[in-house]
């Protein structure tokens, strides 16, 4: 539903076009003058402007300038008497959309109306959410050749050209949300607005107003009307990530939407009519919280249309070399290091680890190495997390008395410092100094065992 601003002086004709535009679907807000119309624009989320050119105190030149003034990409359609091309004229150059002079059909005003609100839609999209561009072909930002993620390809492939609802399972960053913009991305409902929202990242009265939006009073510090996230989405698509944290006195009104396509805002009492396909994602088990009485079973089956199930990372660890390689590619351009790359232990050392955190965690490594690396080259000591070998040091730590062989009043680093050493010559002597071996007896990578080689100076064996 578009939200129309009208102004004029005359209060028949506001009466006249305000039942017009209410018949047509509109939602329609007036304003006797230009001052009063500043106001409601401050007030009212709006999506297109319509002003009479003569009105008194303020024309509609002089409130065209100050509407753009604070809402520079907000169309604005002047109304003229035919004798005003000059002031038309004006208009268009202070920044108005479009003007009608008088007289006009209504067909001609609905369609001018329709075309500004969608290109006003546009411009919204863009700056809200356009910051990547889809590549020619592919997914943006999906990376591997794992069977498990070439089903999930197809599965996009399938379910993009649909209207269906979609629910994404899989654990935290494993890449959700760009399955989510793939299948929008893909679909007939590209050139509309894809809308996120985190569920878990609100509480349930601020989730209700971001998602179906809020009447001006409608509680404390709603100062405005605001569109919530529904609305925006209108023709698009919604992606609902964390599905599963949304409140059961919530989920009633999600179930709605998604059965009738309607809703209210917080606080209102009129109806909205939206089109909106719904993607939704989580890292809980649904059925899970279904049985449990947390999570409304008709909603569930609604959301649950198409599911997309994600691999873990150590699922595919056949995928990690292009994934480290996208990675470093990516910050290679961010940190304007173009001949930053990653070393063959690295890359052993990422796939013996596990990875909790997925691709997330994965991407998170490669930043922060490639930041602290020397010579634009990661090595496995770069990536190497500081608790890797946390289960070992928990067996160490119940079977090991080592305070009893630890002279009293010696300094931790002191220990750490015998200890490490001592194991490390321990195992080059034990291999006769043979690199690869010591590092393979250790359970590290050769290139952190000459790192620390260098950092205890501890020469090569004298052949």
């Amino acid at each position: 539903m578009y939200s129309i601003l009208v102004v004029d002086d005359e209060p028949n004709y506001l009466v006249v076009l305000s039942e017009l535009l209410k018949d047509e679907g509109f939602e329609v807000f007036t304003a006797p003058g230009g001052i009063e119309g500043l106001k409601i624009m401050d007030d009212v989320d709006l999506d297109v402007v319509i002003t009479d050119m003569q009105m008194p105190e303020m024309d509609g030149v002089q409130f065209l300038k100050r509407a753009k003034g604070k809402f520079a990409d907000l169309p604005v359609i002047v109304i003229t008497a035919f004798a005003e091309v000059d002031k038309a004229v004006e208009a268009m150059k202070a920044g108005a959309y479009n003007y009608l002079a008088k007289p006009f059909s209504n067909d001609e005003l609905i369609i001018t109306l329709n075309k500004a609100a969608n290109h006003y839609s546009l411009i919204r999209e863009n700056t809200r959410l356009r910051s990547e561009i889809k590549g020619k072909t592919g997914f943006s930002g999906m990376v591997g050749k794992n069977p498990k993620m070439l089903e999930v390809y197809q599965l996009i492939e399938k379910v993009s050209p649909t209207h269906a609802s979609v629910l994404i399972t899989g654990e935290s960053g494993t890449g959700k949300e760009l399955v989510a913009k793939a299948i929008h991305m893909n679909s007939p409902r590209e050139s509309e607005s894809f809308i996120a929202v985190n569920c878990a990242a609100l509480s349930e009265n601020l989730l209700e107003s971001e998602l179906f939006g809020h009447e001006k009073g409608a509680f404390t510090g709603a100062v405005a009307m605001r569109k919530g996230r529904f609305e925006l989405a209108d023709r698009g698509t919604i992606f609902l990530d964390e599905v599963g944290e949304i409140p059961l006195s919530l989920q009633s009104k999600l179930l709605r939407v998604l059965q009738e396509k309607t809703f209210e805002r917080v606080g209102g009492g009129k109806t909205i009519e939206v089109d909106v396909r719904i993607i939704s994602a989580s890292n809980k088990d649904l059925r899970e919280e279904v049985a449990s009485g947390r999570f409304r079973e008709d909603l569930f089956y609604r959301l649950n249309v198409i599911p997309v199930i994600l691999p873990a990372l150590r699922e595919r660890m056949d995928d990690m070399h292009l994934l480290a390689d996208f990675f470093v590619a990516k910050y290679q351009g961010e940190l304007g290091k173009p001949d930053l790359t990653i070393s063959q232990d690295a890359l052993k050392l990422l796939m013996k680890l596990p990875w909790e955190g997925n691709i997330r965690e994965l991407e998170n490594t490669i930043e922060r190495a490639a930041i602290l690396c020397s010579n634009n080259v990661i090595e496995a000591e770069d990536v190497q997390p500081d608790d890797l070998h946390s289960d070992q040091n928990s067996f160490l730590d119940q079977s090991l008395d080592l305070m009893g062989v630890i002279p009293e009043g010696t300094g931790l680093n002191d220990v750490l410092y015998a200890v490490e050493r001592k194991m490390l010559l321990q195992a080059l002597d034990d291999t006769d100094y043979v690199q690869a071996r010591a590092a393979e007896k250790l359970g590290i990578t050769k290139s952190l065992l000459q790192y620390k080689m260098k950092k205890y100076r501890i020469k090569k064996k004298k052949q």
